[in-house]
């Protein structure tokens, strides 16, 4: 029988212990508190199973990850653009349309369907049966580059820098109209809409929900009705940049859910057959989670954006 995997370190103090988990694992706090019930978990030598507990900080801990169950998603032999890749890691140019892992209504034709077969099952197990590999997510229908971990040293070491918000994210968007200031900072708490569960949503400073967020946005470049935006996240959450983008009154062109495409450019659209956020991860930078070099990766826009852009510069 495979030896489980094993993450430990010191807790910090007076927090939760299940935070404290997280924040010293990398872990999510729900993994943390699934195998906390399943007894996986000891603090000081003793196995733990309470997630109320607060820590005094100090304490010694050891997870005994067990080994992943046979990933449900299956090989597929889909073509990768590969920026980068290495024994531990593997960063990978998405194109629109492709979903990251498998859910209900796309079961299969994933990145990760590609990943599995293209790393032949040397993924991290840390993300459970369905997202091996996976440290963070980009929307179906942005495109662009992402970090998939192979080892457990690695996922472990870039979940911590997602979670420092160390990680280095810039997008290019395509927003309707001109910002005003041209450039500036969006914060504002983002969580499910109290009208739209399927939606995400600014919430209210004082909301209890959601997660804080930041977008740091400049403008590029002037366009007819809409302007090119380089967004910088402080932050990575759900949505972030459309929702940012949307709650200043700049949605991005094409975006289904969040914003209309104005009225003088829908003729434009339709020709291009441009039908998807004009969004996409240009450049991703983070330390090497077991080297500790400095990595930074760029991607040029894709062939629709850069039309998009070319036929509203006019």
């Amino acid at each position: 029988m495979p030896i489980p995997e094993t993450i430990s370190g010191t807790l910090p103090g007076n927090l939760r212990l299940d935070k404290a988990l997280a924040d010293a694992s990398g872990l999510s706090r729900e993994r943390v508190k699934a195998l906390l019930s399943e007894g996986a978990v000891t603090v000081d030598g003793r196995t733990a199973t309470s997630a109320s507990g607060k820590t005094a900080g100090g304490e010694q801990f050891t997870i005994a990850l067990p080994p992943p169950d046979e990933p449900q998603a299956q090989p597929q032999d889909i073509p990768l653009a590969i920026a980068f890749e290495d024994e531990h890691l593997i960063v990978v140019n998405k194109p629109a349309g492709m979903v990251v892992h498998p859910a209900a209504g796309n079961p299969d034709g994933t990145l990760v369907n590609a990943l599995l077969h293209h790393c032949r099952g040397q993924l991290s197990g840390i993300g459970g049966v369905a997202r091996p590999g996976i440290v963070h997510r980009i929307d179906k229908d942005t495109s662009g580059l992402l970090v998939a971990a192979k080892t457990t040293a690695a996922h472990e070491g870039l979940a911590k820098q997602f979670a420092d918000h160390s990680i280095m994210r810039r997008y290019l968007a395509v927003c309707g109209g001109h910002p005003n200031p041209p450039e500036g900072t969006v914060s504002g708490r983002i969580g499910r809409s109290d009208r739209n569960r399927k939606k995400m949503a600014v919430l209210p400073d004082d909301s209890t929900r959601g997660k804080h967020a930041v977008t740091h946005y400049r403008t590029l470049e002037k366009l007819n009705d809409c302007s090119l935006l380089e967004c910088q996240l402080e932050t990575g959450r759900t949505h972030q940049v459309r929702v940012h983008c949307a709650s200043i009154g700049h949605a991005l062109l094409g975006d289904p859910v969040y914003g209309r495409t104005p009225k003088p450019l829908r003729p434009l659209i339709q020709r291009i057959g441009f039908a998807r956020q004009a969004l996409h991860a240009a450049a991703l930078g983070f330390d090497h989670p077991v080297t500790g070099e400095k990595c930074e990766f760029h991607a040029d826009l894709p062939a629709d954006m850069q039309e998009l852009i070319d036929e509203t510069a006019r």
